[in-house]
Formats: C-alpha cells, sequence, structure tokens
C-alpha cells in the first residue's frame, strides 16, 4: 500500500484498481483487462484518451515555453488567446477570465471575487450567497461550503454562517414534490421559497444564486421546464447575480455549448468552468466574470497596489495551449453536435430501463445521464444507505464498464463526447448485465421494500 491520501475515497478500501492506459473512450488496468469510460474519469475525458493533437500540443508548448506566471504584469500570448476565445463563446457580456487549475479554485476564485467586487462598489453587507440542496461546487472550504451534499461536511466543520452560505431547494421532482402535486405547482412552491428566504435575509445582504444547469454528483438532477426562467425572474426582482457552474454540463455535455443554452438560462453574470475545457489532459480552470464587475474592480487594486489573489500555476502556458486545441477541436469537428445525437441516443437507450423492477427514474440530457435504484418502484421509497449502488458499479467494473454511484444509489453516466451508437450500445448492454445482478442480490438479501 502507497502513501497517498486518497481523494473522495473510504480509507479501508483503497488501490482497489490500478490504471495503465487509456485510448479512445477505453481504459486499460494493469492486468490489462479493457473497461469502457463510462464516467469520462470524472465528467471530464470528453475527447477520450490519447489524443495525439492534445499531446503533440502539450509537448510543443513544453519545448517553447514550459512555464510562466502571471502575476505583476507578466503574461504569454497563449493565455491571452485562450481567454479571448473562452470570451466570444460565453453567454456573459463582455466576459472576463480567471485562470486556475480546478472547479473547485475555481468557484472558490468567484467567492472572492464576489466580496471584491460589492466591497468596489460600496456595498460590503451583499455578500451572502444562496446554494442549494444536493449541489456539488467542490471540496475547498469555500466551495466546499456552497455544495449540499453532506459526506463532504461531515467532520470538516465547515464556516457556512461566516461565508453567508444560504441553502434552498433543490429543484428534484421526483424526490422533492409534494403528494399530488404537477411538475409546474412543485416549481411554483420552490421559487416561492427562494424568494421568501431573499425576504427573510434581505435582498440587500445577497450577492449571488449559484446552480449546475443539471447537477453531477447530486445525482444529475434536471429541473423541470420553466424552473430556471421562474428562478431568474426572481433574481432579477431583487438585484441578485446568476452564476452558473459549468464545470461538468460546459463544452457540449449536454448536448449544446453550455448547460446554460441547453436550460434556458439568460446570460449568467458569472460562470465556473474547468474539467472538459481541456477535455483533462491538463489540469486548468476558468472563472468568468461580467465586464462591469471587473471594470469595478480595477481602481481598488490600482489602490492596494494589487489584486491580490492568484495562483502560482494560472495561466499555465501548457494547460492554457491544450485548452485552447480542444476548443478548436470542438469546433471544427463538430463535436458539440454529435454529442447531441449521440446524446439522444443514449438518451432513449438509458429510458428502456425505466420499466425495471429497480428502476425509480431515468434523468439525463445529452450525454449526462442518471438512473435512480430504488427499493420500491410504485412508491420510490430509497435504499438505505448506499450498499445497493456501490454493488451495481462493482458488477459493471467486472463487466467492464466504469461508471459511478452518486446521490447514494443513482448510477451516473456521462461517457466521452466522441462515443459511437456502437459504444453506446456496448454501455447499455454492460448495464443490462449489471442491472440483472443487483436486482438477483437485493432479492437475495431481502432489500425490496413491500
Amino acid at each position: 500500500m502507497s502513501n497517498i491520501i486518497y481523494p473522495t475515497t473510504n480509507f479501508k478500501a483503497t488501490e482497489t484498481l490500478t490504471m495503465e492506459r487509456g485510448d479512445g473512450v477505453y481504459v486499460y488496468d494493469n492486468q490489462g483487462k479493457q473497461y469502457i469510460e463510462g464516467l469520462a474519469g470524472l465528467w471530464c475525458t470528453s475527447l477520450g484518451y490519447n489524443n495525439r493533437e492534445l499531446i503533440d500540443t502539450a509537448a510543443e508548448q513544453m519545448g517553447k515555453l514550459s512555464y510562466s506566471h502571471m502575476f505583476g504584469g507578466k503574461t504569454h500570448q497563449v493565455a491571452m488567446d485562450l481567454a479571448d476565445k473562452l470570451t466570444a463563446m460565453l453567454p456573459v457580456e463582455n466576459a472576463k477570465v480567471f485562470f486556475g487549475n480546478s472547479g473547485s479554485d475555481a468557484n472558490d476564485s468567484q467567492v472572492k471575487m464576489l466580496r471584491y467586487y460589492f466591497n468596489a462598489i460600496g456595498k460590503p453587507e451583499k455578500f451572502k450567497i444562496i446554494a442549494r440542496e444536493r449541489s456539488y461546487h467542490g471540496v475547498t472550504v469555500a466551495s466546499a461550503c456552497l455544495t449540499g451534499l453532506h459526506a463532504n461536511h461531515t467532520h470538516f466543520d465547515l464556516p457556512f454562517e461566516a461565508l453567508g452560505i444560504l441553502r434552498t431547494d433543490a429543484p428534484h421532482y421526483y424526490r422533492g414534490a409534494l403528494p399530488g402535486e404537477s411538475e409546474e405547482q412543485f416549481v411554483d412552491r420552490i421559487v416561492n421559497n427562494l424568494e421568501q428566504l431573499i425576504l427573510k435575509e434581505g435582498a440587500d445582504t445577497i450577492a449571488a444564486f449559484i446552480a449546475e444547469p443539471i447537477t453531477g454528483a447530486s445525482g444529475v438532477i434536471v429541473p423541470p421546464q420553466g424552473y430556471y426562467q421562474k428562478v431568474q425572474a426572481v433574481l432579477n426582482k431583487y438585484d441578485i447575480l446568476f452564476w452558473a457552474d459549468e464545470v461538468i454540463t460546459g463544452f457540449g455535455r449536454t448536448g449544446n455549448d453550455f448547460g446554460c443554452t441547453t436550460m434556458g438560462i439568460e446570460k449568467p453574470a458569472m460562470m465556473t468552468l474547468a474539467k472538459q475545457l481541456s477535455s483533462a489532459y491538463m489540469p486548468i480552470s476558468a472563472s468568468a466574470i461580467r465586464g462591469d464587475m471587473y471594470e469595478a474592480m480595477i481602481e481598488p487594486t490600482t489602490q492596494v497596489g494589487v489584486f491580490g489573489h492568484g495562483f502560482t500555476y494560472s495561466g499555465h502556458p501548457v494547460a492554457a495551449a491544450v485548452a485552447l486545441k480542444t476548443l478548436e477541436i470542438y469546433q471544427r469537428d463538430n463535436i458539440f453536435g454529435h454529442a447531441a445525437t449521440i446524446g439522444e441516443y443514449m438518451q432513449q437507450r438509458l429510458n428502456e430501463f425505466r420499466d425495471h423492477p429497480l428502476v425509480g427514474e431515468v434523468r439525463g440530457a445529452g450525454m449526462i445521464g442518471a438512473i435512480e435504484l430504488v427499493a420500491n418502484k410504485a412508491t420510490g421509497a430509497a435504499f438505505e444507505g448506499g450498499e445497493v449502488g456501490a454493488f451495481a458499479i462493482q458488477s459493471c467494473q467486472n463487466h467492464g464498464m466504469i461508471i459511478r454511484a452518486v446521490a447514494g444509489n443513482s448510477l451516473a453516466f456521462c461517457p466521452p463526447l466522441i462515443m459511437t451508437v456502437a459504444q453506446i450500445d456496448e454501455m447499455i448492454d454492460k448495464l443490462s448485465l449489471a442491472l440483472s445482478e443487483t436486482l438477483d442480490f437485493v432479492t437475495r438479501k431481502g432489500l425490496i421494500a413491500a
């Protein structure tokens, strides 16, 4: 056993699978076994493995300028080109972009820039952030406070109150609806709850509302139609910024350029990006803010002497070069259009399991989806703990597919965007075998609720 402290791992169950190489949509362990990568790594390897263009781009940039920081007025062309390319793509007005290394630090940077901005315009009291239950926004101290998942909070003593984190409803109709409540009534109720929270706290104390257009680690929640339009109407009414966390949904994942496009979110003031920005070939993230927010921050940085935030690897030239090439490939090869077509087929195939006795709900959009396993199909009663989900993903692994159980017992799918119809069929075939074995497992153990 090595001396690594493993991330998001049970410390009594480490080093259970050692990966050795990858090619296309497949990865291989150190015994030579092949697996279809059903979660694109961690929602990120959009162009698959062993993409020679990205590898050659990294090597070329390493030979030219392997590292240069961006402190104190220094810059380099490749990062400037990447920022310009992103600004042209983003729905954020006149976007300005801060580069980091991960989605977690990108959201952390956004928290700091929010505070900086409102201090700059003379509203220091406007610092609170509304996040949702069952959200995931990262694991730094600030981004973990934004996250709404129990496992990311327990034992960490996070400073929710000090950071002004408020919590509102998860927009999950299947789990959150009251008896007899329609989707429209559900949306109206939770949006009203949001407005009442704003009134209780005072709109002049609330800076922003953060949301993943479609959630990832919390179970791939796709909000009902009209939800975001009604949320944005409330936020606009009270002058609260909409902050889109597109770390998972950005760059074609939902069948469009961004999750905001898929879900009808209009011009977010802030947007967080990572993962598919570089197809995970290099760590890089981007925190985009509206141009007027940046303009308000210029004079305070002059007064202090610097904008006192930044990372050693902000705008790393190799990461920036790989990200720039990734965006070029997306556009040149119509990857978003391909993802829309293949994503529609993937959703169709996933929905074939809707009548399976273990499946409570199938949800998703484009090339992200989930199947929620339940103890009682008629009532939607959940399995206690995560034993069933863990068995199902192990069964998938045994059959040569890697996926992940999220939100307890929901099986998440997020394969590389370059998947073919045949590879989607292969993924579904493996899932079918795993669900049959999982049904046998829960039946033997008497876990099906009466």
